[in-house]
């Protein structure tokens, strides 16, 4: 099919072909118009958004280099840098392969349906021309005939489907636009005069498009006015691309696109009109990432003003982009009319229990934990929840005490301070001092209290207060037997112990993650184990036990103390938690005890 119209590739042009599908292999074409002398290459070692070394170069194979008839010799300098020897300011040609093997939505995937990429994963960076601009060439093959394409670069000559080539300002702009290939649903709508485009890989014959696109137009509609009023997004398009598996979740924002993942059923089904749990979680994560859209990829770290994509890139300010953006992410569900009151209350609840029921919330900070998200939040094990604690999750704790604080003063809420931070950082880099300023200038007085106490320090969040002044009551509940005893643990024909909690009862009998429970012995009899609750069925009144662990090929006879099942107390009060406090994590529900002040709070 003929290209659209004609036109010329930049001074720095990739031409990305996907040459093998059953070996998974992409082959890159770089052409540098104007060379250095000597002219060095990379790949970035990671990429914006996700803060966590992957070493995308481990995937790059057959680089080779050419000027004119010349063949060249590309000199690796380290594990993800080349240098080429050339003639200056005459066309050098580079050519590679990347496997793409990777089907997460941040790096590139290749078979014979369907195709991914971000630029991170298969564009090297030119030295000295990132801030040139670039085009990227998607060349159809014979095998890729009937496949379309989808990304969020500006269109210069493609076909109807989507082939051809693309324009980005500049090599940050060209690697943060990924790319969709195969063969996908489309769905198209507007939000805030801006066109939306949606596609969809990997759904079954029941998925319920037109709904889809109803609700993200709801939540997309909502989330423009909460920036802007009555102003205009900051983008001219915006395309989601959402790959549907048997069993995955997950995203990545991009400043006019993102990536998703989702379970192939958790997709909106026709004929269907009630939410599923699965809809409702995907359609928080459609929310999450487009509210990213102004917080993160605009309104973003200061740190992150130029990306140095050869590092770890530093903030101590994750709990803000991340968390805050978690807070809002139903919140905005709520307003849009996607989900009631209940239901958003619900979701605050598992949030809560989170964080409470995570040992390291006394040992981290969440701005600590925003800066060693690079080696702790990307590289978790079993000792994750005992020493650290999610900016994610307890990031969105405060900025709910921050808007319930706020409200509770009457003088301005959280959506103010993020449209004042937009407009004082003119949507650019920020720091805590400006958001620190534009409390005070909203307030009339400092909150340096609040943000040391619930952001640099590891005080419990005061949620019981806050949540009572806007109509919600908070209660401690009687804990499951694995918060009691302070394991995580997986459930198939025995019980295998993955992670053991700090100072809980399964600690102090010695269990260690890894562990197979396979048995109790109550009062000299044993009895076998294939899922927890067992344990409480076979004691019976019995407090005082022997579990039965196989560890490392050995049985192992740990003597147990099963903790009382009443209801914990909850410390959510602002007092300082330590690791040696409470031994069963804290469990609690919501109420709601005044719905015309709840109401004014989600309205």
């Amino acid at each position: 099919m003929p290209l659209a119209r004609k036109a010329p590739a930049a001074d720095v042009h990739y031409r990305i072909e996907p040459t093998d599908l059953h070996a998974h292999l992409f082959t890159v074409t770089l052409t540098v118009r104007r060379p250095a002398a000597s002219q060095e290459l990379s790949l970035p070692v990671w990429i914006p958004g996700s803060y966590l070394v992957r070493e995308f170069s481990k995937n790059l194979q057959s680089l080779k280099a050419q000027q004119g008839q010349r063949a060249l010799q590309p000199v690796q300098l380290d594990k993800h840098r080349w240098q080429v020897q050339c003639t200056d300011n005459k066309p050098l040609a580079l050519t590679y392969q990347v496997c793409a093997y990777d089907s997460s939505v941040r790096t590139a995937w290749l078979d014979a349906s369907r195709g991914f990429f971000n630029g991170t994963s298969l564009c090297l960076r030119v030295h000295g021309q990132e801030q040139q601009p670039h085009t990227l060439e998607l060349v159809r093959t014979a095998a890729t005939a009937a496949w379309a394409a989808a990304t969020g670069l500006r269109s210069l000559a493609v076909d109807k489907q989507g082939f051809g080539l693309y324009a980005a300002a500049d090599y940050d702009e060209l690697v943060d636009c990924p790319v969709e290939l195969g063969h996908f649903w489309v769905g198209r709508f507007k939000a805030g005069g801006i066109a939306h485009q949606f596609v969809v890989a990997g759904a079954a014959p029941s998925f319920d498009g037109k709904r889809l696109l109803a609700d993200t137009q709801k939540i997309c509609e909502t989330a423009i006015r909460f920036w802007h009023r009555e102003g205009k997004a900051p983008f001219k398009t915006y395309v989601f691309m959402l790959n549907a598996v048997g069993d995955g979740y997950g995203g990545l924002e991009h400043r006019n696109s993102t990536a998703l993942i989702c379970g192939r059923r958790d997709l909106p089904r026709q004929g269907e009109a009630r939410a599923t749990e699965g809809y409702t979680t995907l359609l928080g994560l459609i929310s999450h990432e487009y509210f990213h859209t102004w917080n993160v990829k605009r309104l973003r770290p200061a740190e992150f003003t130029s990306y140095d994509y050869t590092r770890e890139n530093y903030t101590e300010l994750l709990w803000f982009f991340e968390g805050f953006t978690s807070y809002y992410d139903d919140l905005l569900l709520r307003r849009a009319g996607l989900l009631d009151d209940a239901t958003y209350l619900k979701l605050i609840t598992k949030t809560i229990n989170q964080v409470l029921q995570t040992p390291g919330r006394s040992v981290q900070t969440v701005a600590q934990a925003s800066f060693d998200a690079w080696v702790k939040y990307y590289r978790q094990d079993e000792n994750t929840p005992n020493a650290t604690v999610s900016y994610y999750t307890k990031g969105s704790l405060v900025a709910l005490c921050l808007d319930l604080a706020l409200r509770r003063e009457g003088k301005a809420t959280l959506d103010d301070v993020m449209r004042a931070l937009w407009e004082r950082c003119a949507g650019g880099p920020m720091t805590e001092a400006d958001l620190r300023a534009v409390l005070e200038e909203l307030t009339g007085r400092p909150f340096d209290k609040e943000l040391a106490h619930w952001v640099h320090s590891t005080v419990d969040l005061p949620l019981s207060e806050l949540l009572a002044a806007h109509g919600v009551a908070l209660k401690a509940d009687r804990p499951q037997l694995a918060q009691r005893l302070g394991l995580r643990v997986a459930e198939n024909h025995s019980v295998q112990i993955k992670t053991v909690l700090r100072s809980g009862a399964a600690e102090k009998a010695g269990m260690s993650a890894g562990d197979e429970w396979l048995g109790v012995e109550v009062q000299g009899q044993g009895w076998r184990i294939s899922k927890l609750d067992d344990v409480t069925f076979y004691a019976g009144n019995h407090t005082s036990l022997y579990a039965l662990i196989a560890r490392d090929g050995q049985l192992m006879r740990l003597p147990l103390e099963l903790p009382p099942a009443q209801a914990a107390g909850v410390r959510t009060k602002g007092r300082r938690n330590t690791a040696s406090g409470s031994m069963t994590p804290d469990t609690i529900s919501l109420t709601v005890t005044d719905a015309a002040a709840l109401g004014r709070w989600l309205a």
